[in-house]
């Protein structure tokens, strides 16, 4: 037997001859070919010959992150204060049920770890095997490579779906079209062979899910993925020539029609034909006309995030451009500045810029907290990264209510039609890890100067026990514990 330290000198001695043969002979291929021969001359001997220590074999998954670790509450409040204390064992059993099918939506219940072995004989798809739901599909890429033996067994395992192989005459497999299949052979390569014609059906019907794989030779077992998932169609928007096609403006109004004409009448001195679109929830409505204005008129106070979906609701660019009814387009008011940097960074779904020099760099801390508690989140005058190629530009979590939005994007997160008076974060709440969010410096907009009716001011600013009933809205929501706008 070969020790360790004769080994490593057998090695030294190969590396040695390896270069001089790269020195003294012209012929590449030849080179190429007596070098590979003899690294694995080396390497095969060692691998043969030494005393390599029997490590005991570790558990490499699947592991479930079932209940976190609970989350912290500092300098913040908590959600449920404002909730009656009679009615909290109760929302709280139905927050935990709502929770649990929130979580198997969107598949956190096949969101777990899975290590890859150190050193395995066995070849597999490590991620992005995909297959269309009850349809067969060949596994790809399932191969053993190991050294002779009498015989080579495999088996695979799976729990949504039925394994098969593809069958010639002579060959013996058991377990088909079952969830556990066993390949024996006495020749490696007809192993492979059959192998390389395992299929997998799922037995469920799913547009989004997931199963695992568990493929195992002798004392080796790995665990794959195979996503379960319905092919989409994709939505797209045909940008057109000019940013009338492009981008539509959008104008939630309430109360304040001189205000609202003023912003028109900007609007128009910059885009003459752009579209403008405006959710008017007034308690009295009055004629809002002009060339490519839609004006929809809503039930009396129905509320801001309302508005803003129907708004939203009624869009047919790519983009739209959301303002205040009291905002004012200036001459550097270019909505084609947000567009190039959409168009230039595709992932992006909302750019946020300046009201008359104020702009919000904000971020969110979130932390998912424990199933039966729920999660804290706060706010952060900070920014997570800057956006590359983009000077000024950063990544954010909440912007003012000057932004271009994605109009696909925004109406999958959608607006909460409870938030009816003082709301904004709250969407961007709602759109956290799903929203790519920048903010940039420059985007300028300005503000008009007016003197508020106490009509609108009663609505503007409402009671006290309006933000505590919204807090309360936000426990059993988006399942927080605590939380700091």
């Amino acid at each position: 037997m070969v020790s360790v330290g004769l080994c490593k000198t057998a090695g030294l001695v190969i590396v040695l001859l390896t270069g001089l043969l790269m020195f003294f002979y012209s012929d590449w291929e030849f080179k190429r070919k007596i070098s590979t021969q003899l690294l694995r001359f080396s390497s095969s001997q060692c691998l043969k010959d030494t005393e390599v220590p029997d490590f005991p074999k570790i558990n490499i998954g699947p592991f479930h992150n079932e209940n976190p670790m609970p989350c912290t509450c500092q300098k913040t409040n908590l959600a449920n204060r404002f909730v009656p204390i009679d009615e909290l064992d109760d929302m709280q059993k139905r927050r935990a049920e709502e929770f649990r099918q929130h979580q198997i939506r969107t598949g956190k219940e096949n969101d777990v770890l899975i290590l890859a072995p150190a050193n395995t004989p066995l070849q597999y798809p490590i991620r992005g095997f995909r297959v269309s739901p009850m349809k067969k599909t060949l596994i790809p890429g399932l191969a053993l490579q190991t050294q002779s033996r009498v015989v080579y067994k495999v088996s695979l395992r799976v729990q949504k779906g039925l394994l098969s192989v593809d069958v010639q005459e002579g060959e013996q497999v058991n377990g088909l079209n079952e969830k556990h299949l066993s390949i024996s052979s006495s020749n490696l390569q007809q192993l492979n062979d059959l192998l390389s014609r395992v299929t997998y059906t799922s037995t469920i019907y799913h547009i989004k899910t997931q199963d695992l794989a568990y493929f195992s030779f002798e004392n080796h077992e790995v665990i794959f993925p195979i996503e379960i998932r319905r092919l989409s169609v994709p939505v797209l928007f045909d940008v057109g020539k000019d940013i009338n096609s492009q981008v539509t403006v959008l104008v939630k109004t309430f109360l304040r029609y001189k205000e609202l004409n003023v912003l028109i009448d900007s609007v128009r001195r910059l885009y003459p034909k752009i579209k403008i679109i405006i959710a008017d929830d007034s308690l009295q409505p009055e004629k809002v006309v002009g060339e490519n204005i839609e004006h929809y008129v809503m039930p009396p106070a129905q509320g801001w995030f309302a508005g803003r979906n129907l708004a939203v609701s009624q869009v047919t660019t790519k983009y739209f451009l959301w303002v205040d009814d009291d905002f004012l387009f200036l001459n550097e008011t270019r909505i084609e500045s947000f567009v190039n940097i959409m168009e230039a960074v595709p992932e992006l779904d909302v750019v946020g810029g300046e009201v008359q020099g104020n702009q919000f760099l904000f971020k969110l801390e979130y932390e998912e907290g424990s199933s039966d508690e729920g999660g804290c989140i706060s706010r952060v005058s900070r920014t997570h990264a800057p956006l590359p190629g983009f000077d000024g530009c950063f990544f954010v979590d909440v912007v003012v209510n000057y932004f271009l939005g994605r109009t696909d994007a925004v109406r999958r997160v959608g607006f909460d039609p409870f938030y009816k008076r003082v709301a904004h974060g709250e969407f961007f709440v709602d759109g956290l890890g799903d929203l790519f969010v920048v903010t940039c410096k420059g985007l300028r907009i300005g503000h008009q100067k007016y003197g508020r009716t106490d009509k609108y001011g009663s609505y503007r600013h409402p009671p006290k026990s309006d933000s505590q009933t919204k807090i309360s809205h936000n426990f059993f929501k988006n399942h927080l514990k605590c939380i700091k706008y």
